[in-house]
């Protein structure tokens, strides 16, 4: 099969019974109780969501929302089985480097609306021709428009399936990748497993975690401190991982039937994650609903948190004893991520780090948040790795 059998454009276009149906049940919403001066410490706040809904209905406007989804050159490739969806912008000049960009969850490929011209067309936005990448989102398996694995999958299974389609589907020698949450992940695997492949990776959070066992070097006093923060941090905000990883399919008929189930529990994340004394989510409301109407439309919300389920029965979270990813990594931090930035000396047990920059400010979801300062700092990491 050649490669262009593999490839065919792609444009989202839902269907009004869709969009009619989820009016129908937004308007049916059964709304619960909350405690007392609740805020979010309970979960997604009660009086932030009745606003929400009320610009759901009466707001927001998925057609103008999916416009501009459609300005981006948009794929569906066919790789080792899976067809997976992918946003492909073609950069400016010469010699543009190749950059694949993995979100994670509960995000989509939404997240990075906002970057993929500015790192695609640097000239445009006041910067240098020669910062320029093509730039490839796809989303992962079982998320949007990619189609889900028959049983999870982990992020390094994913790994192998960005590769191809980096070299044998758009016919790459050489690339760089980018990700944060699972994305980051994924982004480390590809640096392990293809290192003659992947020229450099930059990520914004460190999921993957070094080998701590028999004959690794002892921890150190910073290291003890931040590993207790960072467990007292998880203690509180790990619970959607546990029933993702453990019973997903029960959660799913609640996310899969109702909208507004689906909301919050992705929205709430989107407060937690990024600023969490704050009354509400540092996103516009049509930001939240245009990530949240993607996992609806395409009912991936069930597909979409078997990563959870693959990383508990399978691993591929962590590297053995000896192992160490030798691409050259670049690392950006920011405080308010689902755990504190840890110590360059964690970061070194796993990664090659030659580049490390630790924000004042901004959450998880970089992208979305903080996309000038993320551009700036991926443009200084790549710079050394495009010839």
């Amino acid at each position: 099969m050649t490669k262009k059998m593999k490839l065919k454009r792609f444009e989202i276009r839902v269907s009004q019974e869709v969009l009619d149906d989820l009016n129908h049940r937004l308007m049916r919403t059964r709304w619960p109780n909350e405690p007392a001066n609740a805020g979010w410490r309970y979960g997604t706040n009660l009086s932030y969501m009745r606003k929400l809904v009320a610009y759901w209905l009466d707001g927001y406007d998925w057609r103008a929302a999916e416009k501009r989804l459609n300005r981006f050159p948009q794929y569906v490739a066919e790789v080792s089985g899976y067809h997976i969806h992918f946003l492909y912008e073609p950069g400016s000049g010469d010699n543009p480097l190749p950059l694949v960009i993995t979100h994670g969850w509960p995000g989509s490929f939404v997240e990075f609306l906002d970057i993929i011209e500015p790192l695609a067309h640097p000239e445009r936005f006041g910067g240098d021709v020669a910062d320029a990448f093509d730039v490839v989102v796809p989303s992962m398996p079982g998320y949007g428009w990619s189609s889900p694995p028959a049983v999870p999958i982990t992020t390094r299974h994913i790994a192998t399936l960005w590769n191809e389609l980096m070299t044998e589907v758009l016919g790459y020698e050489k690339f760089v990748a980018q990700g944060g949450d699972w994305g980051s992940l994924v982004a480390s695997w590809l640096g392990f497993d293809f290192p003659n492949v992947v020229k450099a990776i930059h990520i914004n959070m460190m999921g993957l975690r070094p080998f701590t066992g028999k004959g690794s070097t002892p921890l150190s006093h910073e290291e003890e401190a931040w590993l207790a923060l960072a467990r007292d941090q998880l203690s509180r905000e790990d619970g959607y991982q546990h029933i993702q990883g453990t019973k997903p399919q029960t959660l799913a008929y609640g996310l899969t039937d109702s909208p507004v189930g689906l909301a919050a529990w992705i929205i709430e994340k989107f407060h937690g994650w990024t600023n969490p004394q704050a009354d509400e989510p540092p996103f516009t409301m049509d930001q939240l609903l245009t990530n949240v109407m993607i996992y609806w439309i395409t009912e991936s919300a069930n597909t979409a948190s078997w990563l959870y389920s693959a990383a508990r029965r399978e691993g591929a979270r962590g590297l053995g004893k000896g192992e160490h990813i030798g691409t050259p990594t670049g690392f950006i931090s920011f405080p308010n991520d689902l755990f504190p930035p840890p110590p360059l000396s964690w970061v070194k047990r796993t990664y090659n780090c030659v580049h490390s920059t630790e924000m004042g400010s901004g959450g998880h979801f970089a992208a979305l948040e903080r996309g000038e300062d993320l551009i700036a700092d991926m443009r200084t990491f790549f710079r050394c790795y495009r010839e």
